[in-house]
């Protein structure tokens, strides 16, 4: 009874759902409390079903569910509510996947690092790019593989036991207290993994850490199709997609814009790419340097979700290790580089470099010429023997379209490996999916990588090739719109408050092509003290964040989004790109991001109350 009531109210929902739970990739960042992220969002939903309410406006007011829809949104929310609901159990139980091997590698890492066994068993088949021995080898997690046709007759054993099945609708669980994990498989969507027992209670947020870092939930397009099919008590219809046109339409766009003629790769987003450059350098290092200490040369300060999941990559292999790179501010690039590639040449290590250019808040570029030439130099290990040359692997997605990799480019001569995040310019805002490319003298290197964003079922879905291939042809064009924004208002700042200090690229550099179109803003700050100024400061970023989204709140969001295709969007990356970065090389400054289609002359009138306010 209880089960037919949840259906119907689902049926409402859906029906009546805002469109932005469907088009965007952040909904209502205006209600958004960080520590809330993972639970405000159901909280109130499941108020609104026990007040049979499903209004329109009252799902619009509904808070954001998670902090970014890599993680979560509200349709993969409901979807696992929905599942836990009919099965019994809380939510939190209840995760879901756009990957089909990604919600195993999970578990296996969790388990990896309590030195606990583990038993897969599975009915029909394995995932089609499921690869045992690489799993053991590469990624170092331990398992045993049954094939079962009975759930029911699984007996106890000394770890965790995961059961997994292929199936083509959502149905009740027929739990069976000897099975940790359920993982359900369903073609073109997905899967959805089930925690059972309280006993497993403490995987769940390293569970969803895997997914937060190396791959994403299912998407909002296909959650509605799995929620659709749930309340009809249906199959999954296949969907109608033009993929081979658009997959072909999405990689030519590729090889134009970064100018490369190696073949593009296209994830279900930017950390997803990132996810199989790793993996796949890591298994190019363990068959031609057997054996050597490999080394991840990451900038202390950059994007939280590069940092982060460079560390866990590293935590997972004994001779991986993570080496910190000096990049901002006071500190220059070029130099740390060579003072870093100097010390693992001796060593005789494998060097692996991420870096954003520009850097990330600070809109730093090094000098380029400079940067080859670090990159080139030949150096030799303590017993005289060459050194490994290294991979710079560039985070472009400030800048995507600056032509690095191309022949003749400053970094053709390089092994370079470049990837942007799709959630920003290359799809305006409206998918995760991102791209990776390599230069010729890295070609050689992308087959490991394909291999591994295969094995993680990590490739951007059918519609998120759709949506770039309708986003990716005006990307260029979008970029200078939203840098002469971006300059225009840079210089207006400059002139209302010359005492806050900005970091965005000069004039000269823009010519060379880095047109990016977010600053970052130091404002001007009060105090005797450093900690009375510091606190000043960080009082002043909310004050002119919150008013910038209180009195333009169609166009100003409190987000970390970049490229989107209208408004601006504001941030502190320490406490939001740079969450799980160390708290000394956090950035306690506003970021600002401009979009091609917005209201400047308004912004400019609400920054200069701002400026008349202090």
């Amino acid at each position: 009874m209880e089960n037919n009531k949840i259906l119907k109210y689902l049926n409402d929902v859906l029906k009546n759902m805002p469109k932005d739970w469907l088009n965007l990739t952040t909904h209502r960042l205006d209600i958004y409390n960080e520590k809330l992220a993972k639970s405000q969002f159901l909280d109130q939903f499941e108020t609104l079903y026990q007040n049979n309410n499903s209004q329109t406006s009252a799902l619009h007011n509904l808070p954001t569910a998670y902090d970014y829809i890599r993680l979560g949104h509200p349709l993969s929310s409901i979807l696992e509510w929905t599942i836990a609901n009919i099965n019994g159990l809380k939510s939190e139980q209840v995760i879901s996947f756009s990957s089909q091997t990604i919600p195993i590698l999970a578990i296996l890492r969790r388990n990896l690092f309590d030195n606990k066994k583990t038993q897969i068993l599975y009915t029909d088949h394995l995932p089609e790019y499921f690869d045992a021995e690489l799993i053991k080898s590469v990624y170092g997690y331990d398992f045993q593989l049954i094939k079962t046709d009975d759930a029911d007759a699984i007996l106890e054993f000394e770890g965790s036991t995961i059961f997994m099945s292929q199936l083509n609708r959502i149905e009740t669980i027929n739990r069976n207290i000897n099975i940790d994990f359920y993982i359900h498989l369903y073609e073109d969507l997905g899967s959805i993994l089930v925690v059972n027992g309280a006993k497993n209670d403490s995987y769940i947020s390293a569970i969803q850490h895997v997914r937060r870092r190396e791959t994403i939930a299912m998407t909002p397009s296909n959650c509605l199709l799995a929620l659709e099919a749930l309340t009809h008590q249906s199959s999954f219809s296949p969907q109608k997609s033009n993929l081979k046109a658009n997959k072909t339409s999405v990689l030519n766009s590729i090889k134009d814009i970064t100018g490369v003629t190696t073949q593009p790769l296209v994830g279900s987003s930017g950390l997803s790419i990132q996810y199989a450059i790793m993996m796949g350098l890591i298994h190019d290092a363990q068959q031609n340097h057997s054996g050597k200490a490999i080394k991840f040369i990451v900038p202390t300060n950059c994007y939280g979700g590069t940092n982060d999941q460079a560390r866990r990559v590293a935590a997972c292999t004994d001779n991986v290790d993570i080496v910190d790179l000096e990049v901002d501010g006071d500190n220059d690039m070029v130099k740390s580089i060579n003072t870093v590639l100097a010390k693992i040449a001796l060593d005789d290590a494998v060097p692996y470099i991420i870096a954003e250019i520009p850097t990330n808040p600070r809109v730093e570029v090094p000098d380029l010429q400079q940067l080859k030439a670090v990159l080139s130099q030949e150096r030799q290990a303590a017993n005289g023997t060459m050194a490994i040359d290294p991979v710079f692997i560039l985070d472009q997605t400030f800048c995507p379209n600056v032509n690095f990799l191309g022949e003749g480019e400053i970094l053709s001569t390089v092994r370079t490996i470049s990837y942007a995040s799709g959630s920003k310019f290359p799809s305006g805002g409206k998918c995760t999916a991102g791209y990776g490319v390599a230069n010729t003298k890295a070609a050689p290197l992308m087959d490991k990588i394909a291999l591994h964003l295969e094995l993680c079922d990590n490739e951007a879905t059918d519609l998120q090739y759709e949506i770039l291939a309708q986003q990716m042809p005006s990307m260029n064009q979008r970029i200078v719109d939203a840098y002469k924004n971006t300059r225009d208002f840079v210089n207006f700042i400059h002139k209302v408050l010359p005492d806050a200090k900005i970091n965005f690229v000069s004039e000269e550099l823009a010519e060379q092509g880095f047109t990016p179109s977010v600053f970052s803003l130091d404002l001007p700050t009060k105090g005797h003290t450093a900690q009375e100024k510091e606190t000043y400061k960080r009082a002043l970023n909310h004050k002119l964040i919150n008013l910038m989204i209180t009195k333009i709140p169609n166009e100003s969001k409190y987000c970390v989004s970049y490229g989107q295709l209208k408004g601006c969007y504001w941030t502190i990356p320490a406490t939001s790109t740079q969450g799980t970065t160390k708290e000394g090389d956090k950035d306690y400054i506003a970021r600002v991001s401009i979009s091609p289609d917005m209201d400047l002359e308004k912004h400019k009138e609400v920054f200069l109350e701002f400026v008349e306010s202090i």
